[in-house]
């Protein structure tokens, strides 16, 4: 998904859910920066590294392949971008345990880890919240590929508009972009090398699962290039729905939080606006859910500015640091990871890491993840004290 979608329209959602026109843009705000917290971004503000939630093309481009690479990569992209369906999928057909540990990373809505990013991040606090829905939302969009390079995996072709029939044709050229008026579209380079960063999650499909309004029948390869169908208008709903669903459990008016459950009740009065939103055909939908959001709560929504709490955090000395509005991210963006690669490693997967129990073995190295256990034990000193 887009900006459109991660911050408008996760405001948007958020506002329905209940939350304040200042709570519900301090969510959507955090909700966008998972695409924004690179490596390169915490090395200008000083944050600690284990915090990144996405690459940049060109700390992509200088990945290396080899295990330790493959798994610091395949730790993000599933933890945030792409999370893993079912750890303990089965194929029909028999294979190899290389390629099942590949399969059971494919992305896909309503699966168990779906129910642990969100349980996780009650309590958390705004930005924990708007890090789940950034996971929750790209369950929909990233569904049918892994957060992890893999030809076998990720490899996918003959894409055709659903609506229309014709064949969608591609380009290798990042500069050229997408057109979407005229059905240009750019997608990754073909490499039949297995591990190569251009088989990395839906690369080979171009943005087409980013665009809201995409209808489009393709041949993925971990389904023996059998037709899948993805209708991106009606499964961006269930996501905006969804995400209604889970911020009314965050901010505590369910005990639970069920999969497959959406609040279609509240959003039923703008339902027609919505879909109207979604398949419009445009590059971005950012000035209608911008315009859509306002209507509903009657305030002016801030443009997504990138640097907008930096001064703060740098400015902001030692265990200060962690009470800033980044701070507080990092440290949820860090807990999201660990629950992530914790959950594929005990299914032993070792594609994201190792997971160790600092508590029997220490932290072998892993200086930033004592940031986190040190901070949640504050958290809960002061809970007692309360």
């Amino acid at each position: 998904m887009q900006k459109d979608f991660h911050y408008y329209a996760t405001y948007c959602a958020a506002f329905l859910a209940g939350y304040s026109h200042t709570e519900a843009q301090e969510l959507c705000y955090a909700a966008q920066f998972v695409d924004c917290c690179s490596r390169t971004l915490l090395t200008r503000v000083g944050g600690p590294k284990a915090a990144v939630t996405t690459q940049l093309q060109l700390e992509l481009a200088d990945v290396r392949i080899d295990p330790t690479g493959l798994q610091d990569v395949t730790r993000i992209w599933s933890s945030f971008h792409f999370l893993p369906y079912n750890l303990n999928a089965r194929k029909k057909k028999k294979c190899g345990r290389r390629y099942l540990n590949k399969y059971r990373l494919i992305c896909g809505p309503n699966g168990d880890l779906l129910v642990d990013t969100v349980k996780l991040a009650r309590g958390g606090g705004i930005q924990a919240a708007g890090i789940a829905m950034h996971v929750l939302a790209d369950t929909w969009a990233h569904r049918y590929f892994a957060g992890t390079p893999s030809f076998v995996i990720n490899n996918a072709g003959y894409f055709r508009d659903a609506d229309t029939g014709e064949r969608i044709r591609f380009n290798h050229n990042p500069k050229s972009g997408d057109d979407v008026g005229e059905g240009k579209f750019t997608n990754s380079v073909f490499q039949t090398h297995e591990n190569n960063i251009m088989n990395l999650g839906h690369g080979r499909a171009g943005h087409l699962p980013d665009y809201s309004f995409m209808r489009y029948r393709f041949l993925p390869a971990w389904a023996e290039f059998e037709e899948v169908t993805k209708d991106n208008p009606a499964e961006y709903y269930q996501a905006f729905t969804q995400m209604i669903y889970a911020m009314k459990y965050l901010r505590g008016e369910y005990a639970d939080f069920e999969r497959d459950t959406y609040d279609t009740e509240c959003a039923a009065p703008y339902k027609e606006e919505i879909m109207a939103i979604l398949s419009k055909r445009q590059a971005d939908a950012d000035e209608d859910w911008k315009a859509f959001g306002e209507k509903l709560s009657g305030e002016q929504i801030e443009e997504f500015d990138e640097s907008r709490y930096e001064e703060e955090y740098i400015a902001a000395e030692g265990e200060c640091r962690d009470d800033t509005y980044l701070g507080r991210f990092f440290l949820a963006a860090m807990n999201q990871k660990s629950m992530v690669t914790s959950k594929i490693f005990n299914t032993g997967n070792l594609l994201a890491g190792v997971s160790i129990d600092y508590g029997q073995k220490g932290f072998r190295g892993m200086r930033d993840f004592r940031k986190l256990v040190e901070a949640q034990k504050r958290k809960e000193a002061d809970h007692e004290r309360i």
